[in-house]
Protein backbone atom coordinates (compact mmCIF):
# COMPACT_ATOMS: atom_id res chain seq x y z
CA UNK A 1 0.00 0.00 0.00
CA UNK A 2 2.96 2.53 0.39
CA UNK A 3 4.78 1.71 -2.49
CA UNK A 4 0.99 2.65 -4.43
CA UNK A 5 0.98 5.51 -2.52
CA UNK A 6 4.30 6.96 -3.17
CA UNK A 7 4.09 6.28 -6.53
CA UNK A 8 1.30 8.14 -6.63
CA UNK A 9 2.21 11.53 -4.62
CA UNK A 10 5.36 11.15 -6.42
CA UNK A 11 3.67 11.30 -10.11
CA UNK A 12 1.14 13.92 -8.84
CA UNK A 13 4.33 16.11 -7.31
CA UNK A 14 6.00 15.21 -10.67
CA UNK A 15 3.26 16.51 -12.63
CA UNK A 16 2.87 19.65 -10.31
CA UNK A 17 6.60 20.53 -11.23
CA UNK A 18 6.13 19.88 -14.86
CA UNK A 19 3.66 22.72 -14.62
CA UNK A 20 5.56 25.07 -12.83
CA UNK A 21 8.30 24.69 -15.17
CA UNK A 22 6.00 25.18 -17.81
CA UNK A 23 5.31 28.40 -15.82
CA UNK A 24 8.65 29.99 -15.39
CA UNK A 25 9.42 28.83 -19.70
CA UNK A 26 6.55 31.02 -20.12
CA UNK A 27 7.23 34.17 -17.97
CA UNK A 28 11.16 33.93 -19.06
CA UNK A 29 9.50 33.77 -22.93
CA UNK A 30 7.52 37.12 -22.20
CA UNK A 31 10.44 38.75 -20.61
CA UNK A 32 12.21 38.01 -23.73
CA UNK A 33 10.35 38.96 -26.27
CA UNK A 34 9.63 42.31 -23.89
CA UNK A 35 13.52 43.00 -24.08
CA UNK A 36 13.53 42.10 -27.74
CA UNK A 37 10.80 45.05 -28.25
CA UNK A 38 13.41 47.24 -25.47
CA UNK A 39 16.48 46.16 -27.54
CA UNK A 40 15.28 48.25 -30.64
CA UNK A 41 16.57 45.95 -33.55
CA UNK A 42 19.29 44.49 -31.23
CA UNK A 43 21.33 48.23 -31.17
CA UNK A 44 20.96 48.47 -27.33
CA UNK A 45 23.29 45.88 -25.54
CA UNK A 46 21.33 45.47 -22.35
CA UNK A 47 18.24 44.48 -23.22
CA UNK A 48 20.02 42.24 -26.00
CA UNK A 49 21.31 40.11 -23.71
CA UNK A 50 18.73 39.32 -21.70
CA UNK A 51 16.67 38.34 -24.41
CA UNK A 52 19.35 35.48 -25.29
CA UNK A 53 19.42 35.20 -21.69
CA UNK A 54 15.91 35.22 -20.94
CA UNK A 55 14.96 32.96 -24.11
CA UNK A 56 17.52 30.20 -23.32
CA UNK A 57 16.09 29.84 -19.35
CA UNK A 58 12.62 29.57 -21.20
CA UNK A 59 13.52 26.65 -23.54
CA UNK A 60 15.10 25.25 -20.66
CA UNK A 61 12.28 24.84 -18.66
CA UNK A 62 10.39 23.99 -21.41
CA UNK A 63 12.13 20.85 -21.65
CA UNK A 64 11.62 19.69 -18.22
CA UNK A 65 7.91 20.26 -18.49
CA UNK A 66 8.09 18.40 -21.34
CA UNK A 67 9.33 14.88 -19.29
CA UNK A 68 5.58 14.42 -18.26
CA UNK A 69 3.48 16.85 -20.21
CA UNK A 70 2.79 16.03 -23.89
CA UNK A 71 4.69 17.67 -26.52
CA UNK A 72 1.41 19.09 -28.19
CA UNK A 73 0.07 19.93 -25.60
CA UNK A 74 3.02 21.70 -23.16
CA UNK A 75 4.02 23.60 -26.73
CA UNK A 76 0.74 24.84 -27.35
CA UNK A 77 0.27 26.41 -23.54
CA UNK A 78 3.67 28.15 -23.76
CA UNK A 79 3.24 29.48 -27.22
CA UNK A 80 -0.46 30.71 -26.85
CA UNK A 81 0.02 31.97 -23.32
CA UNK A 82 3.45 33.60 -23.98
CA UNK A 83 1.56 35.15 -26.69
CA UNK A 84 -1.73 36.40 -24.72
CA UNK A 85 0.56 37.98 -22.09
CA UNK A 86 2.31 39.86 -24.88
CA UNK A 87 -0.50 41.45 -26.06
CA UNK A 88 -2.05 42.04 -23.04
CA UNK A 89 1.50 43.63 -22.01
CA UNK A 90 1.63 45.61 -25.38
CA UNK A 91 -1.57 46.90 -24.58
CA UNK A 92 -0.13 48.45 -20.80
CA UNK A 93 3.12 48.91 -21.02
CA UNK A 94 3.38 50.06 -24.71
CA UNK A 95 0.42 51.79 -25.46
CA UNK A 96 -0.61 49.21 -28.30
CA UNK A 97 -4.50 49.43 -29.29
CA UNK A 98 -6.69 47.14 -27.99
CA UNK A 99 -9.24 46.84 -30.62
CA UNK A 100 -12.35 44.79 -30.54
CA UNK A 101 -10.99 42.29 -32.90
CA UNK A 102 -7.40 41.65 -31.31
CA UNK A 103 -9.41 41.03 -27.85
CA UNK A 104 -11.89 38.54 -29.14
CA UNK A 105 -8.91 36.68 -30.76
CA UNK A 106 -6.93 36.98 -27.39
CA UNK A 107 -10.00 35.37 -26.15
CA UNK A 108 -9.69 32.85 -28.68
CA UNK A 109 -6.22 31.84 -28.00
CA UNK A 110 -6.48 31.54 -24.30
CA UNK A 111 -9.89 29.33 -25.12
CA UNK A 112 -7.95 26.93 -27.44
CA UNK A 113 -5.36 26.46 -25.00
CA UNK A 114 -7.72 25.69 -21.86
CA UNK A 115 -9.51 23.33 -24.42
CA UNK A 116 -6.57 21.36 -25.29
CA UNK A 117 -5.75 21.38 -21.32
CA UNK A 118 -9.24 19.88 -20.82
CA UNK A 119 -8.20 17.73 -24.09
CA UNK A 120 -5.33 16.20 -22.15
CA UNK A 121 -6.71 15.24 -19.30
CA UNK A 122 -10.29 13.13 -21.08
CA UNK A 123 -7.36 11.37 -22.79
CA UNK A 124 -4.87 10.28 -19.75
CA UNK A 125 -7.92 9.77 -18.03
CA UNK A 126 -9.45 7.04 -20.55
Amino acid sequence: MSIVVDLWIGNYMGTIMSWLYLSLAILFEVGGTVSLKMSNGFSVLGPSVVVVVFYGISILFLAFALKTIDVGTAYAVWAGLGTALIVIVGIFYFDEPATILRLIFLGMIIAGVVGLHLAERTTGAA
